[in-house]
């Protein structure tokens, strides 16, 4: 079994739904598995710390879950149009992977959630994409010929899953239309490294 990692962060749980669904479309495709993590918050307090495992939901990622992986997912709320800080903490340490070359062909993509639904996903997606970029990954979207991504009244865009969070976001998680998209996504990158017998 491959694994693909899908590394997330997530204040509210909403980028966690999503990461769950590109999780399950990830397991549906033969032969390929998620291995899903998450990364500790960041404190402005320099004495502050995260215990080494969280009180719930999946483990801490390790440098090591990088080099392992066959594909990765990678997915944060939005923060004024970018990533949090906790996920680029993580990615900012990353440089060993980098300089060995441990992503370069690996198949990526990138998912997102906002408060509104202008809140940012397009480039929150964007600017997630770049350190992937940096590390040679091949970057993978959702194309249109997903009908929901034509259809959706919620969230989705051509790159990435997204989630428009509303008031009542936390009492109905993401929509139908979110999930769909988000499992399609998920088996769109273990199908992409399920076809890749070797990186170049």
């Amino acid at each position: 079994m491959k694994d693909i990692l899908v590394l997330y962060y997530s204040r509210h749980g909403a980028t966690r739904e999503l990461a769950l669904a590109i999780a399950q479309g990830i397991d549906s495709v033969p032969g390929l598995q998620a291995r899903v993590r998450t990364v500790p918050p960041v404190s402005t307090v320099c004495e502050a710390s995260a215990p080494d495992i969280p009180s719930e939901g999946p483990p801490y990622a390790e440098l090591r879950d990088l080099e392992e992986c066959a594909g990765l997912a990678l997915g944060s709320p939005t923060r004024f149009g970018n990533m949090a800080a906790p996920l680029k903490y993580f990615l900012d340490g990353t440089t060993p992977q980098w300089l060995s070359g441990a992503l370069a062909g690996k198949p990526a993509c990138v998912f997102t959630s906002t408060g509104s639904l202008h809140g940012g996903q397009e480039t929150t997606l964007l600017s997630m994409m770049l350190p992937l970029l940096h590390h040679g990954m091949l970057i993978l979207g959702i194309p249109y010929t997903e009908s929901l991504l034509n259809a959706t009244q919620t969230g989705g865009t051509p790159y990435g899953a997204s989630h428009h969070a509303r008031a009542d976001s936390a009492v109905h998680g993401i929509s139908a239309d979110e999930k769909a998209l988000a499992i399609a996504l998920g088996a769109r990158i273990a199908r992409t490294a399920a076809s890749m017998t070797e990186r170049p």
